[in-house]
Order: C-alpha cells, then structure tokens, then sequence
C-alpha cells in the first residue's frame, strides 16, 4: 500500500534551530576556541559525528513528512518523535561536546548554578517524568497538533527537561559532574518505570484516547485504536531498549575500570613485595 505524503513544506522553526545551533557548533569550535581556550583540545572527529547526529534526528522526526504524519494522522509517529527529542538527541548533544565548550557553555559562573540545582537527580527526575506524562495528556496532544506554536513550545519545554534529565549521567563538564556508575545505573532504572503508565493506557485501551486525529489513521492502513496500541509499544518498548542499553554499557564500562584499578593494584603490591625481598 501507498502511503499518502502530505504536501512539502519546509518547518522554518526546525530548521532555524538544527542549522543554527550546528553552524553554532562548527563556529565555536573552529573560529572561537582559538581565543577563548587556545590550548583547549577542539572536538574530535568522533565527537562532531555524535552532536550532528543528535541534530539531524531532530530534522528527520521534526521535519516534513515525518512530522505532518504525526501531527495529522498517526499518533504512534508523534510517539517517535516524543522518544528521539527525549532519549536519543539530548545524550549525542552531551557527548559530542568538546570539553572546553562545555566548560564555557554549560559549565559557565552565572549558568553552573541554576543548572546544578535544576540538573540535581531528584529534580530533573521529577521534572522529566511529570513533563513526559503531561504531554501525553489528551488535551495537551490536541493542541500540539492543532496549534504549531504550541507544538513547538511543548517540544522545546520536553527537550529542555530531558537535557536537564541526561546531566547526571552524560555531562560534559567537570563543573557539573556525572554520577558514580552504580548510581547512574539506578537513575537510568527508575527511568524505565514512570512511562510504563501512559504506555499502558495507550496499549490496552479499546477506546480512541485522542480523538483530535479522527479516522486519518485510515489513509494508513491502520485504525486509531491499533495506531494508539502500537505508540504504547513503541514507548515502552523503545524507550526501554534504550534506556537498558545504556545501563548495560554503563555497568560492563564500569566492571572494567573497576578490574583496571585492581590489576594496577596488584602489580603496585608485588613490586613492593619484590622490594622488601
């Protein structure tokens, strides 16, 4: 079956912030560090890669036609686009940030402290849940898809909890410092939990939960019932994915550095055993 594409348009407000914040980036990083930090290390290949990546996820989901799907007719792509700007853009942002930038940015007097207090677990957790849930609310979903600033200002509101959200764990800056492995691992953990509510109600319900989509869902292939089942899959199940992929990065990450540090331990002892021999 032949999927119906909306008609091209350009979203002028994705792509002021995707090209704006990435020729922000490159600017900084090739013209700026010279005289703000000089003997500052630029970004590696790697890490360019990583903060350009994250950007153009947010083009390719924020962007015709993924986005005027999502925003007319299939909630489960609005539910991608929910899960790409929350679990995947955030972490490529902080890692592909060049120490010195983060330092200047991020890590800035007069930014640090509001970010320390807004980026401490407890907070961002709380923040991140309850803004996650909120935005899947019925009311908050029919006017995100019939009011394009108001689906802009929600977005960057869920953007903004969920960098706030990934500090603890991917913070580029020593000014704002990452968890101890074992307690990133629980953070990430109770990530998994809050979402599982509106992923089940969206799952197991046999009612339409948005009703500002109708029957668009048709033009698909699908009905709203079996479009709104597979979004709480995707959200449970994606989102799940994700997130334990990443502890299960965190906890091999930390085995090993933990097996370096008894390795170099062992070596220092019998050195000093062969000494004293």
């Amino acid at each position: 079956m032949n999927w119906p594409l909306p008609p091209w348009h350009p979203h002028w407000d994705v792509w002021l912030f995707v090209f704006g914040l990435a020729a922000a980036y490159l600017y900084g990083d090739l013209r700026l560090r010279p005289r703000l930090a000089p003997t500052a290390d630029p970004a590696t290949a790697r890490q360019r890669i990583q903060f350009l990546s994250g950007l153009a996820l947010v083009w390719v989901v924020s962007d015709w036609p993924f986005a005027d799907i999502a925003e007319t007719a299939l909630f489960s792509f609005h539910m991608v686009e929910h899960l790409v700007i929350v679990y995947a853009v955030p972490p490529l942002l902080l890692v592909g940030m060049p120490t010195w930038l983060a330092d200047t940015t991020l890590g800035h007097p007069r930014l640090r402290g509001v970010l320390g207090r807004l980026a401490h677990p407890v907070v961002a957790f709380s923040a991140f849940n309850v803004a996650l849930v909120a935005i899947h609310a019925p009311d908050a979903v029919a006017l995100m898809v019939t009011n394009d600033l108001a689906h802009f200002t929600l977005h960057g509101l869920l953007f903004a909890v969920a960098v706030l959200a990934w500090l603890p764990i991917f913070s580029p800056t020593r000014h704002l410092p990452r968890l101890r492995p074992p307690m990133r691992m629980a953070y990430l953990f109770l990530q998994t939990i809050v979402p599982t509510v509106p992923a089940s109600f969206l799952t197991f319900s046999t009612t339409p939960i948005y009703p500002v989509y109708g029957d668009a869902a048709e033009a698909y292939g699908t009905t709203a019932i079996v479009d709104q089942t597979v979004a709480g899959l995707i959200m449970k199940l994606g989102g799940g994915a994700l997130l334990w992929s990443i502890i299960v990065t965190i906890w091999f990450r930390w085995i090993r550095e933990e097996r370096r540090w008894e390795a170099i331990e062992r070596e220092l002892a019998e050195t000093d055993l062969t000494e004293r021999s």
